[in-house]
């Protein structure tokens, strides 16, 4: 299997894209058009996928919204219809898991063996051993928490631990002791422009998962201006809502698609320097 970052990395050569659409599928905002019993979040994604694979650098399912539903089957069948139709582009699987390590264990299989996910979310709050089952995969990405987009996040994350923020502590160890094999990421608000320059300048070319675009309200310009990697990519910016629900029509896969190249043409592309 090709390793997320290598997937990654030429998945932004080929598109010139830094967006990734969140597939956040919630029952009661499904086009009427999808009405087939038992499989209209599967169909919704698919038609989303297929309307945005050429212009997108990842897709980023969101566990809870299918196992709210009981649709974790359908979730399945999202990450295989990618994986068999558009192997090349990477698949984050956002769980946001986080445990003692012996656990750690069992949500990483559950990620990468069970679902085939070449990326998944990890809350880092319990330390380097809960880390370690999800990085001890190679090929696999692990993206970890370090300050996120809602306001609560400064709760925690920007408290001073010696003089320091908590997010600079993770970034630091994700760059560091947490890294051996290479394959660790970070989510990074866009909501927070000034931490995503600061944690880029901790982390090199490490790559950053954005939320917080589009319905968060997030500056799409100066997120992009100063999270690029110095290869003029480094980005992963998601957007959920703002492209899924872009229309409740018969159109809303043209309208995805629409959103999506209004991203590009704002800022949200490759830049090689």
């Amino acid at each position: 299997m090709i390793a997320f970052i290598d997937k990654l990395r030429a998945q932004w050569a080929r598109t010139g894209s830094l967006v990734c659409v969140g597939l956040d599928p919630e029952c009661d905002r499904l086009p009427a058009v999808l009405s087939t019993p038992g499989a209209a979040i599967a169909a919704f994604c698919r038609a989303i996928i297929d309307a945005t694979h050429d212009r997108v650098c990842a897709y980023k399912p969101q566990f809870a919204h299918f196992a709210a539903v009981g649709a974790e089957e359908q979730l399945a069948t999202v990450i295989d219809y990618l994986r068999e139709t558009y192997p090349h582009i990477p698949v984050i699987l956002d769980a946001k898991r986080g445990d003692v390590g012996s656990t750690a264990a069992f949500y990483a299989r559950e990620a990468f063996e069970r679902y085939g996910a070449d990326a998944v979310t990890v809350n880092p709050y319990l330390g380097g051993d809960s880390i370690a089952p999800f990085t001890a995969y190679a090929d696999r990405g692990t993206i970890l928490l370090c300050r996120t987009s809602n306001p609560g996040g400064a709760d925690l994350q920007e408290r001073l631990i010696e003089g320091e923020p908590l997010y600079r502590v993770i970034a630091r160890a994700a760059a560091g002791t947490w890294n051996a094999n290479g394959n660790v990421g970070l989510v990074v608000g866009a909501t927070v422009p000034s931490v995503i320059a600061d944690v880029r300048g901790l982390v090199g070319d490490m790559p950053l998962l954005v939320p917080g675009v589009g319905v968060q309200g997030g500056d799409l310009a100066a997120t992009v201006a100063l999270g690029r990697d110095r290869h003029g990519a480094g980005l992963i910016v998601n957007a959920s809502r703002s492209i899924l629900y872009a229309s409740s029509g018969p159109d809303f896969a043209l309208a995805a698609r629409g959103v999506v190249e209004t991203m590009i043409a704002q800022g949200a592309r490759v830049e090689p320097s």
